[in-house]
């Protein structure tokens, strides 16, 4: 490396995307290959965003992101002798660079990533790096310095509709619940997909689960529940590990 005091660092995409291209080797390989080096951390993340181009890899190099696809033995041996020993990136497997135009840059570039900010940058089994990109802190200020109308109101102002086809309004939704007469009330995830190819729920829900949680808490606390539901399927249980491990 150019400098040896440079922190790099080596994401590895491991969402059910990822391990099912054959990445769940990649931490293993990536470990053994920088063992020697104190400047370089390997860490697991979730899904990065680029499917069709798994198993993935992001290397974070002198504050630059490099993110490299199709990752196999060969390659990753590549990115560390070539990229993290001579600062010289594998264009070959080059996809995303903050140093050069690839061809899937005008794609990327046209995106701006709201729910799924998280994905990818953080491991979604430690809490730590959770509260490292703020988290909790919506829910800090909800219970802090809010009441329950507030919420809605600011819910209302912003327009958030749901995700599904109905596209109904989340403030009208939480309004009504918070309206509804009963001492007892839920707060329900739906994070079934019966839309084949439709993976945006299994995405946060690997990759980002402190993010469901802590909506579902701010719902709650809102709304009056005093019970939360998340309904996911057996068909994701990468999703489910992770849910349990933030609980």
């Amino acid at each position: 490396m150019k400098n040896k005091t440079d922190k790099v660092q080596i994401r590895i995409g491991l969402a059910s995307c990822g391990i099912a291209a054959g990445g769940a080797p990649l931490w293993d390989i990536f470990s053994s290959l920088v063992k020697s080096k104190q400047n370089v951390e390997v860490k697991k993340v979730g899904c990065l965003g680029y499917c069709y181009a798994e198993p993935m890899v992001e290397v974070i190099y002198e504050g630059k992101s490099f993110v490299y696809g199709n990752v196999d033995e060969e390659a990753a041996e590549k990115i560390v002798s070539r990229h993290i020993d001579k600062g010289e990136f594998v264009e070959e497997n080059l996809v995303l660079s903050d140093e050069m135009k690839t061809a899937d840059a005008p794609r990327a570039e046209k995106q701006m990533r709201v729910v799924l900010r998280n994905c990818g940058v953080i491991d979604p089994e430690r809490i730590e790096e959770y509260l490292e990109k703020d988290g909790y802190k919506a829910l800090e200020k909800t219970l802090k310095e809010m009441t329950p109308e507030q919420v809605i109101d600011i819910l209302l102002a912003s327009g958030l509709r749901g995700r599904g086809g109905a596209g109904f309004p989340t403030g009208m939704k939480w309004k009504f619940a918070r309206a509804a007469k009963g001492d007892e009330k839920y707060a329900v995830c739906n994070a079934d997909e019966g839309d084949p190819g439709a993976f945006m729920d299994r995405s946060v829900l690997e990759s980002d689960p402190h993010s469901v949680i802590e909506g579902m808490i701010i719902c709650g606390h809102t709304i009056g529940a005093s019970h939360g539901i998340i309904y996911c399927r057996a068909e994701y249980p990468l999703a489910i590990k992770h849910l349990n491990t933030a609980l």
